[in-house]
């Protein structure tokens, strides 16, 4: 090539306009992770924390247990808890049996915490307080944390009580579900007087980003399409139980409201993961309910989606921490 088209050529190659990229061919944004968030209520009885722990351990999930306070109180000392409104020694749930048996779930409740699982407050006795004032729910939840930083003392296995556990009963507690699902003004209010970062006690019309209500964030129990007529319900064991017996138990149906039930929960998170990926929530008790259906579909539901890399299966804390860059909604 000579000199002159030489020179001819790379003035023209530097004079060109820069190649656009096709935006048809530009990738598209990272979705995020599909967040599914399982929780239990009371979680007293201690075959099911090890059972619950054990699922978790196979299926990499962390869970939240909402903690009822009388569960650490043995029967002999009932007479030291007074609900708002209610005699000395009254709750709906009960007391632990014996001091051996609050000894197990306190081994339990430290070592979920150990294992990246939430503990969150459930309240002690398991009373409605729909007609509660903020006085009174602020109450309870002194009430809950002195009975959970005590109960190592309490119990007389003061010399068993691991280091920080005062720490964490006093600060790592974040949040709170009432129970029967009963959210008055009144409970949000105590919630954000006495430091909870989120609430967990709404119940909300399908999926939803957590909603902020001040310093309060509150996320909701979807309503999820169940059964041949996909009539929608609260995605809690409790409340499939109810539909599918009554509240009673029907053991030869078992398998039938396993399959309902885990033919729910799966197409609920696939409309989520195929969809916005909005995070879902699934609420359990420590009860199996007909004889362990809703357990069994939940169980098949995690150990199935958790361990897939664009899957997180997470605390409520964990949660709130993967969605600081996602908007929250405004609380309906």
């Amino acid at each position: 090539m000579s000199r002159s088209l030489a020179t001819l050529w790379l003035t023209t190659l530097l004079l060109a306009p820069p190649a656009l990229a096709d935006p048809s061919a530009m990738p598209e944004p990272a979705r995020p992770k599909q967040l599914l968030l399982v929780s239990f209520d009371g979680a007293h009885d201690n075959a099911l924390w090890a059972k619950s722990r054990d699922i978790a351990r196979r299926a990499n999930a962390h869970f939240t247990y909402f903690l009822s306070c009388t569960t650490l109180i043995p029967r002999a000392g009932a007479k030291g808890y007074k609900a708002p409104g209610m005699k000395a020694g009254r709750s709906n749930i009960g007391f632990a049996p014996t001091v051996e048996d609050v000894a197990v779930r306190l081994d339990h409740i430290w070592n979920a915490r150990q294992d990246g699982h939430e503990i969150a407050n459930h309240a002690c006795g398991h009373f409605d307080g729909k007609d509660w004032s903020k006085d009174d729910w602020l109450a309870e939840f002194h009430t809950f944390r002195d009975v959970v930083t005590q109960a190592w003392k309490a119990n007389g296995l003061a010399d068993k009580e691991p280091q920080g556990w005062a720490a964490f009963a006093r600060t790592g507690i974040r949040g709170f579900r009432a129970p029967y699902l009963s959210a008055p003004e009144s409970l949000a209010e105590a919630e954000r007087e006495f430091g909870f970062a989120y609430d967990a006690s709404l119940v909300t019309k399908g999926a939803m980003m957590p909603g902020e209500d001040g310093s309060l964030l509150r996320f909701g129990l979807p309503l999820i399409p169940e059964g041949p007529e996909r009539r929608n319900i609260i995605g809690m064991d409790y409340n499939l139980f109810v539909r599918h017996s009554a509240g009673m138990d029907n053991r030869s149906r078992s398998a039938e409201f396993e399959e309902r039930t885990y033919a729910a929960f799966k197409a609920a998170f696939d409309g989520q993961y195929e969809g916005e990926r909005i995070p879902l929530q699934l609420g359990f008790h420590f009860v199996e309910m007909n004889a362990g259906a809703y357990w069994r579909a939940m169980e098949r539901l995690v150990t199935e989606v958790c361990h897939r890399a664009d899957v997180a299966c997470v605390s409520y804390s964990q949660a709130i921490d993967l969605l600081t860059d996602r908007p929250a909604r405004n609380p309906s």
